[in-house]
């Protein structure tokens, strides 16, 4: 009997490994299969691949310095890529993160600036509010499109991102505009009391761990709560979610509103932590980075963390590779782009390998 319980223990754990290595393993393949196909690009251009690794792992975490910068490339990455990864739990996929984080960032400073003279704490606080209320409106209006006009989350969320940074170029350049921004058009600075400092011991603002703890917090609210449940069930099937009697319009506008509102965070804290304003440099990028990082981590909020400190460093070795190899910074925006061409194909390959999934094992009679 001993021998029978430890038999089916053995293979309890097998088909519990084997369930959540399928998550781990493909991304990862896809990652590599991206970074060889990146490596005949390379050769193509007559630079090697070899030297072009060893340059980005120089620069992104070949040094204190080198992580410190990873770090602070990769604090916004979080933020933008639970702005995909919480609608993504619903079967919807969000890439007008871009918009949300412009729109946080323009809101913040018009806070900032308009609440000179209170007190430090109040401000910041405000900011963030603002920040994350401006993009949470902003996503939360894709999510109610989405429910009750059949408004497809795709698109709208694209198109919004434009009028988004649309709407932040008029705002900076107009009625914001702090006159003494001759060249590049920004908003008035924010006085030094009111920016996000660094983490104690490092050249790294506290909006990574903003950014941190909105990713522990968000898994809690997946995995944890009834309404992560709700979500789960309604993501797989939502008319099934709505026989069970389940609100899915307010799952959809509150799961869309919360992750924009993460991205407007990440907009504030760019202009709290970074610029010191809001300008032309708040479209970064973050957002669409962050579509793949969300991929890439499956939608899972504790994984976004360390893909999005990896993509933070070869976002950070841009420069080095430039200088080192004499090749485009935009070399790492190429690299990207083949690696979420990769990983979306890699989403046709869950679910087929038998390795993966117990159900398909032959069972012992």
């Amino acid at each position: 009997m001993r021998t029978i319980l430890d038999a089916r223990g053995y293979r309890a754990a097998l088909e519990w490994i084997a369930r959540r290595a399928e998550a781990f393993v493909i991304p990862l393949a896809a990652l590599v299969v991206g970074m060889v196909l990146f490596s005949l690009f390379i050769l193509a251009v007559g630079k090697s691949p070899v030297q072009l690794y060893q340059t980005m792992w120089r620069g992104g975490f070949g040094s204190w310095f080198s992580i410190q910068n990873s770090l602070s490339r990769g604090a916004p990455l979080l933020l933008a890529a639970l702005c995909v990864a919480l609608p993504a739990r619903l079967g919807l996929v969000v890439i007008g993160g871009e918009g949300a984080i412009v729109l946080g960032g323009v809101a913040a400073a018009a806070i900032g600036v308009a609440l000179n003279g209170a007190p430090s704490f109040l401000v910041i606080l405000l900011m963030g509010v603002g920040g994350a209320a401006a993009g949470g409106i902003w996503i939360g209006v894709v999510g109610a499109l989405r429910h009750y006009r059949a408004v497809n989350e795709t698109i709208s969320s694209l198109l919004m991102a434009y009028i988004a940074i649309a709407l932040m170029n008029h705002l900076v350049e107009g009625p914001l505009r702090d006159p003494a921004s001759l060249n590049k058009p920004s908003t008035q600075p924010l006085a030094d009391i009111y920016r996000v400092g660094n983490i104690p011991g490092m050249e790294v603002h506290r909006g990574l761990v903003v950014g941190i703890l909105a990713c522990v917090f968000s898994w809690l609210l997946i995995e944890k709560t009834r309404w992560g449940f709700a979500a789960r069930i309604a993501g797989g099937n939502v008319r099934a979610a709505q026989v069970q009697g389940l609100a899915v319009g307010p799952l959809i506008v509150g799961f869309t509103a919360l992750a924009g509102g993460f991205a407007g965070l990440a907009g504030m804290l760019e202009v709290a932590a970074v610029q010191g304003s809001a300008n032309g440099s708040l479209a970064a990028g973050y957002g669409y980075t962050g579509i793949l990082v969300a991929f890439l981590a499956r939608h899972n909020p504790l994984a976004i963390i360390p893909v999005a400190i990896l993509l933070g460093g070869i976002d950070a070795s841009g420069g080095l590779i430039q200088r080192r190899m004499d090749l485009p910074d935009a070399t790492v925006l190429v690299l990207q782009g083949m690696l979420f061409i990769v990983i979306l194909f890699s989403e046709t390959f869950y679910g087929r390998f038998k390795l993966f999934n117990p159900d398909l094992w032959q069972r012992s009679t």
